[in-house]
């Protein structure tokens, strides 16, 4: 037996630096895994401070490097974010041949953001930012080698490292204001996804997040310190002309990290992490150099490490060692009899078996609870989405019913007012009518007696007239008395013979005499009598003159009152009743602008609502439109004809505000998403009429002007029925034919675009044979190649991508047509067709640069950016058959194979650009050897203000840049149809 097992214990046995490399990697793997997982949780300091260790026992990177390529970084986002925090970390505090050794990962580094770039939310945005940032930190070190990775050197370290050379200093600070730039818009994205994400930094997800600002906050401070000290030693030396650019762009960073910091030192999760320097509240002047002398440098400060609970050997690992223990002692006792029994290894390597098993099972339930978890997590965190948002419309809701209600109460308290002052009015129509009545009482009275002075006046002319006709009789009775006593006188001496009949004559005279007095005493007594009556009358009459004049006035003056008291009234009643409905109508606004602005609202994008129950809301709309149109012209004939109204303008202002939300959610339902907008825009149209129309009743436009518009509030209802019935159709059908026949139309327009593209480049090329020679053909030649070579790889890919897509439908579509597969899965489509037109785009504009150069009127730098955009087109497409692909797939794997020919393609197109620039520009050399000095002088500074110009420039371009990246990523997901995750 002995024999036997004598070849197996020579295989087996190892040396003790094998064994002690095993256990080195083992334990890296152990500590880097720990410290990259997918847990949405920051990375724990103990895991990252046992990487760093390890590569100080290995003096180098090789083994970090090996584990972490081995990560699912392209798989989940989280550990992409971890990975570069990590990595962050490592270059800051690993082994100084830690970064001359990442050096070349870093195209490795760069395809991971351009990877996660096209996932235009959440992390993905964070992970591409964060990758720039550590190119450009290699990038730093890599020209500056004299720089450690935590950045810190002494002031005599730094003017060693500048030579005290004024260029060296002067290209320093550019680099440096690259560094910078690279850490603000980090803690920008960061800052601003927090907000976007609900999350504080007190909860795992926040501080996920914010954990890599901290190694950010390290290197910012170390990076402001230099470039003020630098910029001071370039003010002493150069014009302040010259440094124009250098100082506005140190002012545009000085209050973005100095904003920074503030932030950062109000979040409780930094205070006890590490203590975060306050800048100044004013910049440093570089044009007084008084100001150095008061200049403090800025001191981040971190906390001691607290030791870990865990097992650590004295090497650093943290593996515990105590179950083989025993094993150990059994060598141990055999190997001082100077051999091992087999017996003992037998044991030992079941037990190894055992150990491994066991492992393996662990592994596996430790990746079933991961999964369980992860799918608990999603669940949950899309349950908390779903209740955010339900809570947020219960918000709105509770907002709107509470501001209805207040509203209501002020309309209530203006009624209450407006029948207070109608009680007053009144009452004041009362005492008019009674004060009337006692006018019309005098007036009759008044009337009555000038009837009564009349009739006195009347009697009064009778009595004159029987007064005289007495003294009339009275002159002729005298008269006819003397006559008489002139006959009796002549008479006398007839009258013997007839004395006994003149006797009675005479008695009889004398009686008439007499009775005639008598009547005319009578008369006289009843003349005074009228007289006297007359003259009160006549006084009476003066007095009721003199009232009914006053009352005459009075009644006047009350006129005039209750006409000025009447139409203040109505004025106020016309004003309150303006007021209210003003009011109501702004309320009205209020509620329609909001719904206006719910529909470009990105928590709506997620709940959607059934065609056939919105077409339900279109009658109720129009019958409120007919109705707000019927009662405004109520009002307009008679003011007081406004309860109706008010009721209305509400009824239709939550009717709209309904209508337009619930046609946003609708629009949801499209799977063509530009179908999908247009709805949205119609619904937002018809919401903006509303406001016209509810503007015209605030400002009570004729009623004609009201019909109108609300006409034109129902056309545009109606333009929103029409295509809500074309989104009906879409979705029984007609949108999967739709969907396939752009499908095809666009796989087959980016193959004519790549062949016409191929096509193109050759005829170019043959062209510049038969007419270029010398540097010019060589430079052609060289452009062109590499531009057919992109062109067949691209052609490959195309190959590989239909049969992998046509591997893909087959699986997918089951028992279902063709039809069927693209209507449920309309997003992965979506990202098909976007990927083809942006390679087929990129295919055309390559073409286009290239023929410029080779033409001599076009930059080698548009051969880099077409080939780029080229590369992440194909990238996209790799992507959006990824995501339905099988991971064993043959066609898959292909697919993968073909995109880094692609790649390499492209890689080969930049370099040959770059190479021919460089050929050009070493054939196009300065002769300034015949130069005097005062040409050299002049050229000099002609020089120095080309590259200030070219720097403005530059940094032009870059915020150009990223402002229509900012505008891409926006609009990417709706038009170009995205996967949301």
């Amino acid at each position: 037996m002995s024999s036997l097992s004598l070849p197996r214990v020579l295989q087996q046995r190892k040396t003790g630096l094998e064994l002690e490399r095993e256990n080195f990697e083992k334990n890296q793997a152990i500590s880097i895994s720990k410290a990259i997982n997918n847990m949405e949780t920051p990375v724990k300091q103990k895991h990252v401070r046992s990487t760093i260790i390890g590569t100080f026992q290995e003096k180098g990177g090789a083994t970090f490097w090996a584990c972490v390529l081995r990560l699912p970084l392209q798989d989940s986002r989280i550990v992409a974010w971890k990975f570069c925090h990590v990595l962050h970390k490592v270059l800051r505090e690993g082994h100084p041949q830690v970064l001359p050794y990442s050096q070349r990962y870093r195209g490795k580094i760069e395809d991971l953001g351009k990877y996660w770039c096209h996932l235009r939310e959440g992390y993905g945005k964070l992970i591409q930012i964060y990758c720039s940032l550590l190119m450009t930190k290699l990038d730093f070190h890599r020209r500056n080698p004299r720089f450690p990775g935590n950045m810190q050197v002494t002031q005599e370290e730094l003017e060693s490292i500048g030579e005290n050379d004024i260029n060296n200093y002067f290209q320093m600070s550019v680099e440096m204001f690259d560094y910078m730039d690279e850490i603000l818009s980090l803690q920008s994205a960061v800052f601003g996804q927090l907000d976007m994400s609900r999350s504080n930094s007190m909860t795992s997800c926040g501080q996920c997040r914010l954990a890599p600002l901290i190694p950010c906050i390290q290197d910012s401070s170390q990076l402001y310190d230099y470039c003020v000290k630098i910029l001071f030693k370039l003010h002493a030396s150069l014009p302040p002309d010259t440094l124009g650019g250098h100082r506005e762009r140190f002012l545009k960073q000085f209050k973005d990290l100095r904003q920074f910091y503030l932030t950062a030192n109000t979040m409780q999760y930094f205070k006890s992490l590490i203590q975060i320097p306050l800048l100044p509240e004013k910049p440093p002047n570089f044009l007084v150099e008084a100001d150095l002398r008061s200049y403090v440098t800025p001191v981040v400060v971190l906390p001691p490490e607290e030791s870990t609970h865990e097992t650590e050997s004295t090497d650093g690992t943290l593996i515990d060692t105590t179950d083989t223990g025993s094993t150990g002692e059994l060598l141990d006792l055999h190997s001082r009899n100077g051999s091992i029994s087999p017996d003992v290894l037998a044991e030992r390597d079941n037990l190894i078996e055992h150990l491994h098993m066991e492992i393996a099972r662990l592994r596996q339930e430790i990746q079933r609870l991961t999964a369980e978890h992860k799918r608990i997590v999603e669940q949950l965190n899309e349950r908390i989405m779903d209740l955010e948002t339900q809570l947020a419309t219960k918000d709105s809701e509770l907002l709107q019913e509470k501001q209805l209600k207040d509203d209501l109460l002020q309309q209530t308290e203006d009624f209450s007012r407006y029948q207070e002052t109608e009680k007053k009015a009144k009452t004041i129509e009362e005492k008019f009518q009674k004060l009337k009545e006692v006018y019309t009482k005098l007036r009759e009275e008044h009337i009555q007696l000038i009837r009564q002075k009349a009739d006195v006046d009347k009697q009064l002319l009778h009595a004159r007239t029987v007064s005289d006709q007495t003294q009339r009789l009275q002159a002729e009775a005298e008269a006819k008395l003397q006559e008489m006593q002139f006959e009796r006188s002549k008479m006398e001496q007839n009258l013997v013979q007839s004395a006994n009949e003149a006797s009675e004559q005479v008695a009889a005279l004398k009686a008439a005499q007499e009775n005639a007095k008598l009547e005319n005493e009578t008369l006289a007594a009843r003349v005074d009598w009228v007289l006297k009556e007359k003259s009160n009358l006549e006084s009476e009459l003066h007095d009721l003159l003199s009232q009914k004049e006053e009352l005459d006035q009075q009644l006047q003056e009350a006129e005039a009152k209750h006409k000025k008291l009447q139409d203040q009234l109505k004025k106020e009643a016309e004003d309150r009743m303006k007021s209210i409905l003003v009011s109501c109508v702004v309320q009205a606004e209020t509620i329609v602008q909001r719904a206006i602005h719910e529909v470009d609202n990105p928590a709506l994008s997620a709940v959607t609502c059934t065609p056939d129950y919105f077409q339900s809301l279109t009658d109720p709309v129009v019958a409120s439109l007919d109705d707000i149109s019927a009662s405004y012209k109520m009002f307009h004939d008679n003011s007081a004809n406004i309860d109706d109204l008010l009721k209305h303008i509400s009824h239709v202002a939550h009717l709209i505000a309904n209508y337009l939300i619930q046609g946003k959610t609708t629009s949801n339902t499209s799977p063509d998403i530009e179908f999908g907008e247009r709805i949205a825009e119609a619904c937002k149209q018809a919401g903006t009429e509303s406001l016209v129309l509810l503007a015209s009743v605030k400002s009570v436009a004729p009623s004609s002007s009201i019909t109108d518009n609300a006409n034109t509030v129902k056309q545009k209802v109606k333009d929103v029925t029409d295509l809500m019935e074309r989104l009906i159709s879409q979705l029984k059908g007609d949108s999967a034919e739709m969907i396939e026949d752009l499908v095809e139309n666009e796989l087959s327009s980016m193959d004519k675009a790549i062949e016409e593209a191929a096509a193109r480049i050759e005829e170019m090329l043959n062209k510049s044979r038969a007419a270029d020679s010398g540097i010019k053909l060589e430079v052609n030649e060289k452009i062109l190649d590499s531009c057919t070579n992109l062109m067949k790889a691209i052609r490959l890919l195309v190959q590989k991508s239909k049969l992998l897509q046509a591997e893909i439908i087959s699986q997918g579509k089951g028992t279902a047509s063709t039809k069927e597969f693209y209507k449920r899965n309309h997003q992965w489509t979506e990202g098909l067709i976007s990927a083809a037109k942006s390679v087929a785009v990129g295919a055309r504009f390559l073409v286009s640069a290239a023929d410029k150069v080779v033409s001599g009127n076009g930059k080698f730098e548009q051969l880099v950016v077409a080939s780029q955009e080229i590369a992440a087109g194909t990238a996209q497409l790799v992507v959006a058959s990824r995501v339905k692909a099988d991971r064993n797939s043959t066609n898959l794997a292909a697919l993968s194979q073909a995109s880094k020919g692609v790649t390499q393609a492209t890689g080969g197109v930049v370099a040959t650009a770059k190479s021919c620039s460089q050929m050009v520009v070493d054939n196009e050399e300065l002769d300034v050897s015949g130069l005097t000095l005062h040409q050299a002088k002049r050229l000099e500074m002609e020089s120095q203000v080309k590259v200030i110009e070219l720097e403005a420039n530059l940094q032009q371009e870059r915020l150009r840049l990223a402002a229509l990246r900012r505008q891409h990523y926006q609009l990417a997901g709706v038009t170009e149809g995205w996967d949301p995750e």
